[in-house]
């Protein structure tokens, strides 16, 4: 009996792996000009790249020439000042959907928007390799059912969503 609840254990943490493992999808088409402009930092997974911010993060998009995107990042760091980081998504060659290459993570990563409120009211980009994620809204903070919505996207696509950090907007 042991055995068999030991291969059960084993078997679920692989189908858990597994399922991490895949990976996302893009959504299909994105509007890029309604796409553009300032969103919330909602929740993120925790990245070396963040780690100074502790609120009031938000990032602002506006349409580049070859339908890429500039980004403009700030937070407010624990000392109260302001952090900033620019930088440039292109679209991937070849590629279908909403995925980019962001030059502003370094190395270089992808930069993808795996869920998206019909609306633009949240958005969850990510990579593939399920190491960032972030949740963004176009207000500060969005309604149960929003943020909801927003973490079925994210979990459908296997990424850890008890490790996200929640973004207090002021």
């Amino acid at each position: 009996m042991l055995r068999y609840v030991a291969a059960f254990l084993l078997a679920a943490a692989g189908c858990s792996t597994a399922a991490r493992a895949a990976t996302p999808q893009a959504v299909e088409h994105i509007d890029l000009a309604r796409y553009a402009g300032k969103w919330y930092e909602i929740a993120r997974l925790p990245t070396p790249i963040q780690r100074q911010c502790v609120a009031d993060a938000t990032v602002e998009y506006t349409v580049a020439p070859q339908n890429a995107l500039h980004i403009n990042n700030r937070c407010r760091t624990k000392d109260g000042d302001i952090a900033a980081m620019s930088g440039t998504a292109t679209p991937v060659e070849g590629a279908a959907g909403a995925q980019f290459q962001a030059d502003f993570l370094q190395p270089a990563t992808q930069y993808w928007i795996i869920g998206l409120d019909g609306d633009y009211r949240w958005a969850v980009v990510g990579a593939p390799d399920h190491k960032t994620l972030w949740i963004l809204g176009r207000k500060p903070r969005l309604t149960p059912n929003e943020l909801e919505q927003a973490r079925q996207a994210a979990r459908k696509h296997g990424y850890p969503l008890d490790e996200l950090l929640y973004t207090p907007q002021h």
